[in-house]
């Protein structure tokens, strides 16, 4: 099989790293590398922010017109649904999860894209009647460069989450991609280019975050860093950010709870509960990887559960069959099977799973069983830490105090949801969860008009929605006096 090279994408042009060297990318499903990419350098990531930097202060792009901006988002819309299923497939198999799930990705990029199109030419600002001889209003301005750091579970939809309000806004971009997943990005880099944004205002630069994501987090001529992924790497972005006091947007881990009180409807809630923690093979941020069970229902719930999870169909996500996909990487797979081995160590009780999938043609790919294990101490550490696979710890509770302090004891705040036929108790519950997105019997819908981001150490500021577009502005206050005379503070 040919192995395609990839290039950068700095200021209009499709360009080798500075370095020449390149690194592979592999489809976790059989371990084989299917592309390479540019590796890119600390001067590659200098040259990308200068042509962002001048595209924005020389360049024109600052002072570009909204409906400008918002008739090129439209046109990257309408190419990467013309290439949709290439795209579905491609995150396939770079990422290994179903082609079921990607195509919705692909969905929600496109409409991510048309979205921010539409809000941008909408009315900004405000104005205020002040006790003076004064117009006084406020409107919002682009930031100006913004560097977009992205993970890997989500490529498209992540990359297309900052991209578009960013760019909506008026800012330029330098995007730095997961190095794992590299490859739907650079096709939207080629949509982007067809369709006609001007030089500099968007950049792509892939490689190391040690290296790209570093010079991206620290250069003085960022000013703002957006990036999901790891805690870790979140509190790393900080410090190197408050040298330059940059804007942040920051969306991080989860360990997020459903809780699912006696009177919820049995069945839904168990789907739900399955798929909360084993869609995309539970490398979700707000994967409902905690599961809060009444007393009442708790050992039927766990029966069914467990029949349940261990029919989940788990290969490559190509075949049409298959329900859950391999795991990112040999080194995640191995991360998340230690952490199986932990909780067996800690005392938790294996319900089913804990095991590498290598029999039917699995063998080289990173494929890991649905596993649940039943706790009952909060302090393991498989039930406090982010494990991002397909692991859930299930407790029991009995009253509804309990179920909230259990909640809430972790640090973190992403998501939570509440299974439960009663209104108010469902609404009582919600408001004490300390979590940014809730749901209350379902899980997991996520909605490009409605804001993402949580609590806690679970991240800074909000994506999406009108939170998402004013994330990238900065507010200016205007003052135009009505009244032109000398003031007299002072005597002649």
């Amino acid at each position: 099989m040919t192995v395609k090279a990839n290039r950068l994408f700095i200021n209009g042009e499709w360009v080798d790293s500075s370095s020449g060297e390149t690194f592979e990318v592999r489809n976790p499903a059989n371990g084989e590398v299917i592309a390479l990419a540019a590796k890119g350098t600390r001067e590659d990531a200098q040259r990308a922010i200068q042509a962002a930097r001048f595209a924005f202060d020389e360049g024109g792009w600052g002072e570009s017109k909204a409906r400008d901006r918002a008739e090129l988002l439209w046109k990257v819309a309408d190419l990467i649904e013309a290439r949709a299923e290439e795209f579905a497939q491609t995150d396939t198999r770079n990422n290994g999860k179903p082609l079921r799930e990607s195509r919705y990705d692909v969905s929600d990029a496109v409409n991510q894209f048309r979205y921010y199109a539409g809000l941008c030419t909408k009315p900004q600002g405000q104005t205020y009647d002040v006790p003076d001889e004064i117009s006084a209003m406020v409107v919002r301005e682009p930031i100006g460069v913004v560097g977009a750091i992205t993970c890997w579970n989500y490529p498209l939809v992540m990359n297309a989450q900052k991209m578009a309000p960013a760019l909506a806004a008026g800012n330029t971009l330098v995007l730095k991609p997961a190095d794992l997943t590299p490859l739907s990005t650079i096709m939207l880099f080629e949509c982007l280019e067809q369709a006609g944004f001007p030089p500099g205002v968007a950049n792509l630069v892939t490689g190391p975050g040690s290296v790209v994501g570093d010079e991206i987090s620290r250069n003085e001529l960022v000013d703002k860093v957006a990036f999901t992924g790891g805690t870790e790497t979140g509190i790393a972005i900080m410090k190197n950010a408050a040298d330059t006091v940059k804007k942040l947007s920051l969306e991080l881990g989860g360990k997020s709870p459903n809780i699912v009180f006696a009177d919820a409807d049995f069945e839904t809630a168990v789907d739900y509960a399955l798929f909360a923690i084993f869609a995309n093979q539970g490398e979700v941020c707000s994967a409902g990887s905690r599961l809060l069970l009444q007393e009442e229902i708790y050992e039927p719930f766990l029966a069914r559960l467990v029949e349940r999870a261990q029919k989940i169909v788990v290969g490559d996500g190509s075949d049409p069959e298959t329900e859950m996909g391999p795991l990112i990487s040999k080194e995640h797979m191995e991360r998340v099977l230690a952490y199986i081995q932990l909780g067996r160590d800690e005392g938790a009780q294996l319900l089913c799973g804990g095991n590498r999938l290598t029999d039917r043609g699995r063998g080289n790919g990173y494929f890991v069983e649905p596993t649940i294990f039943a706790v009952d101490r909060q302090d393991l550490r498989i039930v406090q830490e982010e494990i991002f696979g397909p692991v859930l710890v299930v407790q029991k509770f009995t009253t509804e105090q309990e179920a909230i302090r259990l909640a809430n004891s972790t640090k973190y705040g992403l998501a939570g949801g509440v299974f439960t036929n009663d209104g108010a108790k469902a609404q009582r519950v919600i408001r004490k969860l300390r979590a940014g997105i809730t749901w209350i019997n379902t899980y997991h819908p996520t909605f490009n008009e409605a804001p993402w981001g949580g609590y806690k150490m679970s991240g800074i500021g909000r994506e999406l929605g009108t939170y998402g577009y004013e994330a990238y502005t900065e507010v200016k206050q205007i003052n135009v006096n009505l009244q032109v005379q000398p003031i007299g503070w002072f005597r002649e």
